[in-house]
């Protein structure tokens, strides 16, 4: 009997394939081991595959593309309206096949290697980010108790520590000493990484053909123009800029009833590090008085003297991305 559809929920060794006829019939729901699934789909008849955008879908989605079915990558807050009884992987997959039909439902573009490779150094450069900051506030907060305060600028922090740690009339005992160092040493080791992996993003980036235009827009530099092409790739996915800003939440709520709708706050839905990048990014070009930056900055003024500069600066992102879009 022919195979319309399969759907697949994923998971790390065991899977659960759920296959339907023309006439939307089971026929099979089973568990299938990591080192047989790529075999079952390679001798089924090219058909749909099915899967939640999670862990590894888009590496699995790669492979069964090769083997040349229609690949679907569904959003899982998409899938889940559509599992009835309780949570097994039988009535996921079958949630799966369930979602997988519905027009209104869009589906993720599948990633090339190139972008999860730009993703993946953005993730790890954020992280170190992350620590440093976390590293300069625990040594502010240690260095407090002994009666020794820095500034709030981890660049200041830096290059007043060695000054502390050489300083043999402060508090600080043999024991701190020794743990500032430690810190401090760290702290170098983490933002010296986030530099190295910054220039691994503009190098992997420059060999898109879109990275230079990015870049020409005022408000988006190399990490700005790196992790849009890393998020939403050529595009072609949304039919309009409006659906660009929609889907990175740079548009406000809605609630509606009876042909009366109120505007609330942005959804922020979708990417949230990209969204973040980008409302830097327009704060930045408002903030500027170059040349280049003076048409985005007049077109935010009246923004921002009707309804303020926060608001301003998230209506100008949002019309950043749409500028990207359709660069």
């Amino acid at each position: 009997m022919k195979i319309k559809l399969l759907g697949i929920d994923l998971a790390k060794n065991i899977f659960q394939v759920c296959a339907l006829n023309q006439a939307n019939k089971v026929v099979f729901n089973r568990k299938v081991k990591r080192d047989n699934l790529s075999p079952l789909i390679a001798n089924t008849p090219p058909t749909i595959v099915a899967m939640e955008s999670c862990s590894s879908a888009h590496f699995w989605g790669r492979r069964f593309s090769q083997q040349g079915h229609h690949v679907i990558l569904i959003p899982a807050q998409h899938v889940k309206p559509f599992v009835h009884g309780g949570k097994s992987d039988s009535h996921d997959a079958l949630a799966i096949c369930e979602a997988a039909q519905r027009p209104s439902i869009h589906s993720v573009p599948i990633k090339t290697i190139e972008q999860q490779d730009m993703q993946l150094l953005h993730r790890l450069r954020q992280r170190h980010i992350q620590h440093s900051t976390s590293l300069a506030n625990q040594i502010r907060s240690l260095c407090r108790e002994y009666g020794l305060i820095f500034p709030l600028s981890i660049n200041k922090l830096i290059a007043l520590i060695p000054a502390a740690l050489e300083d043999a009339s402060n508090e600080l005992s043999t024991i701190a000493r020794r743990a500032l160092f430690d810190h401090y040493q760290e702290l170098l080791h983490t933002r010296k990484s986030a530099v190295e992996l910054l220039k691994q993003i503009q190098q992997l980036a420059a060999q898109h053909p879109a990275f230079e235009a990015l870049k020409a827009v005022p408000g988006i530099g190399d990490l700005i123009a790196s992790a849009y092409i890393a998020s939403v790739g050529n595009g072609h996915q949304f039919k309009r800029g409006r659906e660009v800003s929609a889907w990175l939440g740079l548009v406000p709520r809605q609630s509606g009833t009876g042909g009366k709708i109120q505007l609330g706050a942005i959804t922020k839905n979708g990417d949230r590090y990209l969204r973040s990048l980008l409302i830097h990014g327009a704060r930045a070009a408002i903030s500027r008085s170059s040349k280049n930056c003076l048409p985005l900055k007049t077109w935010a003024e009246p923004i921002i003297a009707r309804r303020g500069y926060n608001k301003a600066v998230v209506a100008l992102a949002n019309k950043l991305s749409r500028i990207a879009w359709v660069i």
